[in-house]
């Protein structure tokens, strides 16, 4: 059977996700919003770890900032873009490694902790809670960590409504509708108070969570869509002010749980 690790490295040696921040109106907006939500708790001068770091969008954009960040990636493809696209960028360092392990790193090193590739892609509960706890562990009492996770049901319309919505049920929900967690899934959805539970007994303390993206994946597909520059920047003002509404969180494909490691009990 395939690991983990064998399965993301797969899927991501096939695909360009060096620009899916960029070639759609989804994937700009998941990156405004993220970038304004992380430009609340971070500026010039912090130190900063992503975890899941991709071909490098955030962190080498961060770097350029003025930050001195460090970029972690788990599959070799991407961090071959990462570091080709970061080459000579100050302040940046970029390696291989699995948000799950973070041994490398001594505890209360970073001012804001950046996981926005890992909880796609953690399926067992041990894993999960290990690498929520590497990243508490690694960050500075009183500093802030962004966990970047994927609703079920924001699967669910993105892209099972093409005439193949029962394979989704089937692969996404029990007979009961219980949400389902396996690797072969390669990317995993959850309900959003489902994935909030996870931090109960953590030494942390909420911020908000919020979605970065709303539906506007699932919009972009009809082939009547269309958003001019201007408009989207309204759009993006507008979603800037109620993404963080508890009715409409279920609805985003992306979303961001927002917390700061509590100085008193870590």
């Amino acid at each position: 059977m395939s690991t983990r690790q064998e399965i993301v490295g797969s899927f991501y040696s096939e695909v360009c996700e060096d620009r899916r921040l960029v070639k759609s109106r989804h994937g700009q907006l998941e990156y405004a919003v993220t970038m304004e939500y992380i430009h609340k708790f971070a500026g010039k001068g912090s130190k900063v770890l992503e975890l899941g770091a991709g071909t490098g969008r955030y962190s080498i954009a961060l770097a350029k900032e003025g930050m001195d960040v460090t970029a972690v990636e788990l599959v070799e493809s991407n961090l071959a873009v990462l570091l080709e696209n970061g080459r000579g960028v100050a302040g940046l360092r970029a390696e291989q490694g699995d948000a799950t392990d973070l041994s490398r790193f001594a505890d209360d090193t970073f001012d804001v902790t950046l996981v926005f590739g890992p909880m796609y892609h953690l399926y067992e509960k041990d894993e999960i809670h290990k690498a929520i706890d590497e990243a508490i562990r690694v960050t500075k009492p009183k500093g802030v960590l962004l966990f970047a996770f994927i609703s079920v049901y924001g699967i669910m319309y993105a892209n099972y409504l093409q005439g193949n919505w029962a394979a989704g049920e089937e692969e996404n929900f029990t007979a009961d509708y219980a949400i389902r967690h396996f690797k072969e899934q390669l990317f995993t959805g959850y309900d959003v108070s489902e994935f909030e539970q996870f931090f109960e007994e953590k030494p942390v303390l909420r911020i908000t969570t919020a979605g970065v993206d709303g539906m506007l994946e699932t919009v972009e597909a009809r082939e009547d869509f269309s958003i001019g520059d201007e408009d989207f920047e309204a759009f993006k003002r507008w979603y800037l002010a109620i993404c963080e509404k508890r009715e409409l969180l279920g609805m985003t494909n992306h979303l961001l749980y927002i917390c700061k490691k509590d100085g008193r009990t870590a």
